[in-house]
């Protein structure tokens, strides 16, 4: 292999240092990973090295022998360069030269890779592509690991979770932020790599309940994509921007607005101006086409934490197999996708219209059309339903049924500013199933918690609404005055 792809003085000069001065092995073995060293006897150094950080042992040179010995791979000449090479205190530019030539290793590796799937295996040009953007963005992320975790890992990698949560003290969230306070100590957000569904009947307002989630977190300065299969990028904005202002969506579609309001449009525009959301709003779009795009936008902004698909029966399929095949295949794209990049995806979901002819419409899992695959790729599925929906809908055929039979008809529908909504937590891979109580606000098609909740010495509103209307914005954090 040619000389600019690997530098054995370099290794040796890593692995010195980490021996005479172990206190720097651990920046060092987050930056470095076992491949990252090219001479075979290296690599076995350095795993031996991670093993004994992990049992809390002493990295010297005794304690290296000893592991080395044990899995008969000792080689004292080896031993002795490494012990015999300058130690160094200013570690980065080595590190960084190990992982360039690392790097170009497994680019190399790759363009075999590439020739072996492209000439020797029966597959499609949209296959080979697929294979290739995964390897390319693995290695990128330096996502390049072995088949297999042993236990010693898995149990040192579990501690530090256990530890990182304990330092956080009360905090309810583990995961993404999901918008609704509620929801958030059910769920403790979303978690890296799940598949959240989100599914209800048309106008129910899953859209808007998502955009919700949206909103939340690129005021936190987090990063979202957004692929909307259904509604212009500008029809998003423009929901985005009334759940901010509180501005009634219908007045900023036809600009009716005051000056008041005209100026808090103005602070809003700002801010999304500085917002870290990207939308996709072709609208036919296939798994492959996604997972393309998504890995290309998660590698140039690795601050994304997040990825909404509006809506999932909207995705073309791939090939000319039944639907129900290739709505299997785009739930399990979509599950391994969301593993591979270390998000949550959440994906919207129509339900079945059979519901309705149930007395009590609350979706249940069997809902979900094509659920079956749905059904087992999700980690968590969360139903949107708001019975003034149906309330709405029979009493406008109540009206019709009297206008048909000439009788005069008094409505007893009382229409709401403000009506209630149900989120049904139908499942759970890590966590309860349940219900969370929220209110929706017609005006401004926005989910908001039902009830105040307690933060600090104050009661504040997790959500933005029409009793908190006044934001106050910095440079550093978006906040609420207290109700």
């Amino acid at each position: 292999m040619q000389d600019n792809l690997y530098n054995l003085a370099f290794e040796r000069s890593i692995l010195s240092s980490i021996v005479f001065e172990p206190q720097q092995f651990d920046e060092l073995s987050v930056a470095l990973r076992e491949d990252d060293f090219y001479l075979p006897a290296h690599q076995d150094i350095f795993k031996v090295m991670v093993k004994l950080l992990q049992k809390d042992h002493p990295i010297d040179e005794e304690f290296i022998k000893k592991e080395l010995i044990k899995i008969k791979k000792f080689d004292e000449q080896v031993m002795l360069e490494i012990l015999s090479a300058n130690p160094i205190s200013n570690t980065k530019a080595y590190v960084e030269e190990i992982k360039d030539k690392s790097l170009k290793r497994h680019l190399l590796t790759l363009t075999t890779e590439i020739k072996r799937v492209t000439v020797e295996e029966e597959l499609s040009s949209a296959e080979v592509i697929d294979i290739v953007e995964k390897k390319l963005y693995e290695i990128t992320q330096d996502n390049q690991t072995s088949d297999f975790k042993d236990s010693p890992k898995m149990t040192f990698d579990t501690m530090a979770y256990i530890k990182e949560m304990k330092e956080r003290g009360n905090n309810i969230l583990v995961g993404v932020d999901t918008g609704y306070h509620e929801l958030n100590k059910m769920t403790t957000g979303f978690g890296k790599g799940d598949l959240v569904i989100i599914a209800a009947r048309p106008a129910m307002g899953k859209t808007s309940f998502i955009l919700n989630t949206v909103n939340s977190l690129i005021m936190q300065g987090k990063g979202v994509a957004f692929f909307s299969l259904e509604m212009p990028a500008e029809q998003l904005m423009l929901r985005l921007l009334s759940i901010q202002t509180s501005i009634p969506l219908q007045k900023l579609r036809v600009g009716d607005m005051n000056d008041d309001q005209w100026s808090s449009l103005n602070g809003a525009i700002e801010r999304m101006n500085d917002a870290k959301l990207y939308v996709d709003d072709h609208g036919s779009i296939n798994i492959n086409q996604l997972r393309s795009k998504l890995r290309k936008l998660k590698n140039k902004h690795p601050e994304i934490e997040i990825a909404v698909i509006d809506y999932l029966q909207i995705m073309s399929g791939v090939g000319t197999q039944d639907r129900h095949l290739q709505v299997s295949e785009m739930s399990r794209g979509l599950k391994m996708l969301a593993r591979e990049l270390n998000m949550p995806i959440v994906a919207l979901s129509q339900l079945n219209r059979g519901l309705e002819s149930r007395n009590d419409k609350r979706p249940m899992l069997s809902d979900i059309r094509e659920s079956g695959s749905i059904e087992q790729d999700a980690d968590i599925i969360l139903f949107v339903y708001r019975d003034d929906v149906y309330l709405y809908k029979e009493e406008k055929e109540r009206e019709k049924a009297a206008k048909a039979d000439g009788k005069e008809f008094i409505s007893e529908y009382v229409e709401k500013e403000e009506e209630d909504a149900e989120i049904i937590i139908g499942k759970q891979r890590n966590g309860p199933t349940g219900h969370v109580k929220l209110v929706f606000q017609k005006k401004l098609t926005r989910f908001v918690d039902a009830q105040p909740f307690a933060k600090g010495v104050e009661t504040v509103y997790e959500n933005v609404d029409t009793r908190s209307a006044n934001i106050n914005v910095s440079n550093d954090m978006v906040s609420m005055p207290a109700l």
